[in-house]
């Protein structure tokens, strides 16, 4: 038996990191042998919960010989250089969505990533649902026929209702280390899927607003539009609505039949069709093990050179980054704006 790949976490502020690391847990193709930041009781809790190395410096996890690969779990414009650093000392990297700040962050881990020839991918929370995989396995296949529109909605009350530690919503509230606001956090999920589904858009509209919290730094809600030659997009985001109606929903349209997707795994996946209009629940099959959480994809990308879920592609995410940066354009200028 190969021994298990030796993972070090660089950044434990994104709250995200403590899915991953339970779930990396319990695998035994891989291990978590140290962690850095610089938040004492950050380092602390890893320490307590998995008996890892801890340190305040993220130089001395990138340049250890004896860690594989790392996960990054910083600010959106910190993880991004923290990847690149990670990439050109030869580790694979997994990163938190959205993949960057900006575009030229997103870019940069693309790049290092190919020199380096090391495995870059992204960790999208909603690319475990089996449901999810299903949908977009059935849409990619011509079962609802020609795709001309995608929508997707993620929305809760915001961070701070929502539980999120100070660590990281002291970030996503800051517009530089986020790269905004509620955009940016969650428009990010639909621009992804749009990617995957449609390709790359011709132009994008956008809108932000503080709707609700006057008071906030950045926007509370967004919403981005994506026109292409014969389809449409929607991606919608609020850290304001009040219960989860309609909350991490997606509807896939094509010419033959709709998908409505269920938010969260174990969740159901229904078609419409003409004949049955009312739509019908779809049998899901379970999972690949490689394909039931990020840390189990990761390590078997790593493991096998296998084609990644097209969610967690860099390719991929390198061009939702784009529609984000032009979307943010729009929203700022009030108009619609063509892709280069």
């Amino acid at each position: 038996m190969s021994e298990p790949i030796r993972i070090g976490a660089l950044g434990l502020h994104h709250d995200h990191i403590w899915d991953n690391l339970k779930e990396l847990a319990p695998l035994t193709n891989g291990r978590l042998v140290a962690a850095a930041d610089p938040n004492e009781a950050l380092r602390e809790q890893a320490k307590q919960e998995y008996g890892c190395e801890v340190g305040d410096d993220y130089k001395s996890v990138i340049e250890n010989d004896e860690i594989d690969a790392v996960f990054v779990y910083a600010s959106n414009r910190e993880g991004a250089d923290l990847a690149v650093a990670a990439a050109n000392h030869g580790k694979h990297v997994m990163v938190e969505k959205p993949m960057a700040a900006d575009l030229a962050g997103a870019q940069a881990m693309l790049a290092a990533a190919e020199t380096n020839k090391v495995r870059l991918m992204i960790n999208w929370p909603f690319a475990w649902w089996s449901q999810m995989q299903h949908a977009i396995r059935l849409a990619q296949a011509g079962e609802i026929g020609r795709l001309w529109q995608v929508k997707y909605r993620a929305a809760h009350q915001g961070p701070v209702e929502m539980g999120c530690t100070k660590y990281f919503s002291d970030w996503l509230f800051d517009d530089h280390l986020n790269g905004g606001g509620a955009l940016m956090d969650y428009c990010c999920y639909g621009s992804v899927l749009s990617r995957v589904l449609l390709g790359r858009p011709n132009s994008v509209f956008g809108m932000e607003a503080n709707l609700c919290k006057k008071d906030l730094p950045v926007e509370d809600n967004a919403m981005l539009v994506l026109r292409y030659p014969d389809a449409m997009a929607t991606s919608e985001a609020s850290w304001t609505q009040i219960g989860k109606l309609g909350s991490y929903m997606t509807t896939i349209y094509g010419d033959q039949g709709t998908l409505l997707v269920e938010p969260r795994e174990g969740a159901k996946l229904f078609k419409a069709t003409n004949e049955q209009e009312a739509g019908v629940e779809v049998d899901v099959p379970e999972a690949a093990p490689e394909l039931k959480s990020a840390s189990a994809h990761f390590l078997w990308a790593i493991e096998t050179g296998g084609e990644l879920n097209p969610l967690c592609d860099p390719n991929h995410c390198r061009d939702a980054q784009e529609i984000l940066e032009v979307g943010r354009v729009a929203a700022k200028d009030k108009r619609e704006v063509n892709l280069t």
